[in-house]
């Protein structure tokens, strides 16, 4: 496979999974504000949010949920606004028309144009929820299809490499900010109520609240939450079962373009998976949640510069027999 198309296909898929992963956070955020019992001011709750999905904060800070739901929608000037990320993942399906399905270009055309001639006041004059439930309905939809009618072989994978990768980013800088801010402990209590909302609000992010209570019952713990989207080994949004499909990704690339499972990017891949495999919430508290999820981002980011090296971005040299 070209570099090229390689790269266009992970790209659409990342920032086809930014989008949905924006729009659930903010459509989640938008309902819990509804509970006048929180005591976090809006603004703060806001200013949490975007520098969680890596937007900047105005200088005038964040006025109301309008002009906060505004900025991440619908903001032209921000790469990772809803409407922008969308666009971005349409743009690299665009170049790459030939290796995927006319059923994938399809639904992603679609869903792009749907964005496109909305308007900000119009969705929420009306229903934010219906907007962002469409971005979400739209990029599992897309998924399915993916999977229903494209050849698994390693353009497929890249796709997978490119929505675990940026998944578990996402999920790895989005607990780095809420166990920090809650202030994880080791007490084995029942939260106070403001505080159980910040906690259903973590798993409702990662719609993991129900397959949680499956797991631990509906008492929301600080610990069990941490561990659980953590280290669950089944979970799909959980940083363990990310880790695992991106790394299983990165084998089958290599398998189908004859490459060495021993390079830079599988041993990087590996530590981290089996770190996520050994690791308990016991030895996340010891190191401090923030320098441990700081340091999962920092080796994310080391496997996205050694696959680039390995299979884009890598000499022209290296590819003669």
């Amino acid at each position: 496979m070209l570099s090229r198309v390689a790269d266009n296909l992970y790209w659409m898929s990342r920032y086809l999974e930014r989008a949905e992963h924006t729009a659930r956070l903010v459509d989640v955020h938008l309902n819990l504000s509804l509970d006048q019992s929180r005591k976090m001011p809006a603004a703060l709750r806001w200013q949490r949010l975007l520098e969680t999905l890596h937007l900047p904060v105005p200088e005038t800070g964040i006025r109301d949920d309008y002009h906060g739901t505004q900025i991440v929608a619908f903001d032209a000037k921000h790469p990772n606004s809803i409407v922008n990320a969308v666009t971005a993942a349409r743009e690299n399906a665009r170049q790459v028309r030939e290796k995927i399905s006319s059923e994938m270009w399809l639904q992603l055309n679609t869903l792009y144009l749907d964005v496109r001639r909305t308007t900000f006041d119009s969705i929420w004059n009306q229903q934010p929820h219906e907007f962002f439930q469409a971005i979400k309905t739209g990029a599992h939809l897309f998924q399915g299809i993916t999977d229903s009618t494209m050849a698994h072989d390693e353009g497929w994978y890249f796709i997978q490499f490119g929505r675990s990768l940026e998944r578990a980013l996402a999920i790895a800088n989005m607990l780095d900010d809420q166990l920090r801010v809650l202030e994880l402990s080791e007490r084995e209590q029942t939260p106070e109520t403001d505080d159980y909302f910040e906690w259903l609000g973590l798993l409702k992010f990662f719609t993991a609240f129900e397959a949680y209570c499956k797991v631990y019952t509906a008492d929301l713990r600080p610990r069990r939450v941490a561990e659980f989207l953590l280290f669950n080994p089944t979970f799909p949004h959980s940083l363990r079962f990310c880790v695992e499909m991106m790394t299983s990704a990165l084998q089958s690339i290599s398998e189908a373009t004859n490459m060495s499972r021993n390079s830079r990017v599988h041993r990087q891949a590996g530590r981290l998976r089996s770190a996520l495999s050994f690791d308990s919430i016991d030895d996340v508290i010891t190191r401090g949640t923030h320098p441990y999820l700081q340091d999962i981002q920092r080796q994310c980011m080391q496997i996205h510069d050694a696959a680039y090296e390995n299979f884009i971005t890598y000499p022209v040299e290296s590819a003669l027999p």
